[in-house]
């Protein structure tokens, strides 16, 4: 019967935000509550598990969250991203600008939303196509590939870092590991574009070659790299000393777990973002500025992560882990059962962000009888979650519609390109994940 409510559940929460078009918060909170009710679980765990799901998970992540987006924010209304990207191009040349736009999307998606990182490179990616004569299909897919890659797999984009406090993942491993395994997953999806471009030609026109107006004076390359290098490596650092046990006892040992902490490490970041303006006004920190924008961008992302640390409590609390964990041990499914939760939720509704944080708490209550509950097999759960998250990107996904209207792709196009490559994105996740896995246990 509980394998029959989570099925029902999952349907409910596709059909909700697809079909009847209500919001995800609404939808998580009333399925969390009508599992619970349907599961028999007193009213008084009920009532606690939304507590505790919705407290500990946005205690964890939920100021994170906030100060990756404003982070984003600075980084796009500066003309810092512009300045990485154009940077990278400069590394690789013009002739290469599939892989120029690839590796742009995936340093920029890092902290920059993909749907903002595609439109803020998108008049760049048509000038350099355009110069060097090379199809937009190619380079416009290798570019949102780019953004897909770390979007689904990297901390602090929402996603990763909402399923990491979910799973109960060291941030630190994910962000490596994810790094690591969304880089090797894009070099072959990046060939496949390359490929495609051949057989489906499209040229920018004269009149969407111009470049996006930005400031008169961009921050400097060390500047722009600053906000996003620096959490990355203090989050990281802490992880691996937690891990190893390098340093000895003392202020050191203090200051590295205190600065590496998620929320002290963002907030450092977004500390050096203020220093990208050429000149910080106070109107940019106020509610109506680009700080008050942000934050209400943030919010709807907090409520449904919250919801779905809801969602996740209610069905650990429901004694459903222990079912499926019996029930699934024989099959051995491992990091393919998130993978393909993740997937069925993103190709169903096509939020990213949505079947990452769903499948999360879908799988948290599930990663001991599984054998996932090892830090790095924790790590690698919320990697593979990720990569389901990417497959498919098609109609019903808000980036999909991005990439082939500023493009001009048309809709057969955009799904031999655009969707595929995102399916082969996802595919190639799940195995290095998997690889990473063999290895390291």
């Amino acid at each position: 019967m509980l394998l029959l409510l989570l099925l029902g559940a999952i349907l409910c929460i596709i059909i909700g935000t697809t079909k009847l078009k209500i919001h995800p918060f609404i939808v998580l909170f009333f399925v969390a509550i009508v599992f619970g009710l349907s599961a028999q679980m007193e009213t008084s765990k009920i009532i606690e598990s939304i507590n505790d799901g919705f407290g500990k998970t946005l205690g964890s992540i939920g100021l994170v969250i906030v100060f990756g987006v404003i982070m984003g924010t600075f980084l796009e209304k500066t003309g810092a991203a512009l300045r990485i990207t154009t940077s990278i191009l400069k590394l690789t040349g013009p002739q290469r600008v599939p892989w120029a736009m690839a590796f742009m999307g995936y340093i920029i998606s890092i902290p920059v939303f993909a749907d903002s990182g595609f439109v803020i490179l998108n008049a760049l990616n048509k000038s350099l196509s355009k110069k060097a004569k090379i199809s937009m299909v190619s380079t416009a897919v290798a570019l949102s590939m780019g953004l897909m890659a770390t979007h689904t797999m990297v901390p602090p984009t929402p996603g990763p870092i909402a399923a990491a406090g979910i799973i109960g993942a060291k941030i630190g491993f994910v962000i490596i590991f994810g790094l690591i395994i969304s880089l090797l997953s894009l070099i072959p999806v990046v060939f496949y574009c390359i490929y495609i471009g051949k057989k489906y030609y499209l040229e920018a026109k004269e009149s969407d070659v111009s470049l996006p107006e930005t400031p008169t004076e961009q921050p400097s390359l060390l500047k722009s790299v600053l906000p996003i290098v620096i959490p990355l490596l203090l989050i990281v650092f802490k992880s691996f000393e937690e891990y190893l046990q390098f340093l000895p006892d003392g202020f050191l040992k203090q200051t590295v777990y205190f600065i590496g902490t998620p929320v002290v490490a963002l907030f450092v970041g977004l500390l050096l973002a203020f220093l990208l303006p050429k000149k910080l006004e106070k109107s940019m920190l106020s509610s109506d500025g680009w700080v008050g924008s942000s934050i209400r961008d943030a919010s709807e992302i907090l409520l449904i992560t919250g919801a779905g640390g809801i969602f996740g409590k209610i069905l650990q609390n429901s004694g459903l882990g222990d079912l499926i964990g019996e029930t699934l041990s024989q099959y051995h499914l491992g990091l393919l059962l998130p993978f393909i939760i993740a997937a069925t939720i993103k190709t169903a509704q096509g939020s990213s962000t949505i079947g990452i944080i769903t499948a999360a708490s879908i799988v948290a209550p599930l990663l001991p009888q599984l054998g996932l509950d090892t830090e790095i097999s924790k790590a690698l759960v919320v990697i593979a979650i990720g990569a389901g998250s990417a497959v498919i990107s098609h109609v019903n996904d808000s980036f999909f519609w991005v990439v082939t209207q500023l493009t001009g792709m048309s809709l057969p196009v955009g799904y031999r390109s655009h969707s595929a490559a995102s399916a082969l994105l996802g595919f190639l996740g799940l195995f290095f994940s998997y690889v990473f896995f063999y290895v390291l246990n």
